[in-house]
């Protein structure tokens, strides 16, 4: 059974000892412990020693990078838009600077299994949306696909 891949990018406003990014650290902690009591994350993975992409490294702050596999589309919907991570998402703009070329902050896409999931990978599917928009390569929630590449609704 295959599972789905998020990549998500942005960038700081602030220097990692300023009060803002602090909060931002504590609740995303907080976010991701959410992330895997909820029993569909299946990977989180560490972005330590991870080469920055270079919209990442466009701007003041320090960027921020995500990637985590999930169990479904709907599981990894459903997470993003409610409890604290709905929240977080509320408050971003007092913690992430907004991308000033209008690069998008994620990308989803459908993986055969975990282990073909990876940091080149998210970079290659995350540049394929920026050129090429929504496919089944690469989309994101509001014109999603399934794991067959048909057209999906999510909710």
């Amino acid at each position: 059974m295959a599972v789905v891949a998020i990549y998500t990018i942005g960038r700081l406003k602030y220097p990692n000892d300023h009060p803002n990014t602090r909060e931002f650290f504590e609740v995303g902690y907080k976010v991701m412990r959410q992330a895997e009591l909820s029993g569909h994350l299946i990977r989180e993975f560490s972005a330590d020693g991870v080469p920055y992409p270079e919209v990442a490294r466009k701007g003041a702050g320090e960027p921020v990078l995500t990637l985590t596999v999930w169990d479904s589309l709907q599981s990894l919907y459903r997470f993003t838009y409610s409890g604290r991570h709905k929240q977080a998402i509320r408050d971003r703009n007092k913690w992430i600077e907004l991308h000033q070329e209008k690069h998008p902050s994620y990308v989803v896409w459908w993986a055969e299994n975990v282990k073909v999931v990876s940091w080149e990978e998210a970079f290659k599917r995350y540049n394929y949306y920026i050129q090429h928009g929504t496919t089944p390569f690469a989309f994101d929630f509001k014109s999603a696909f399934d794991e067959d590449g048909k057209t999906f609704l999510v909710k």
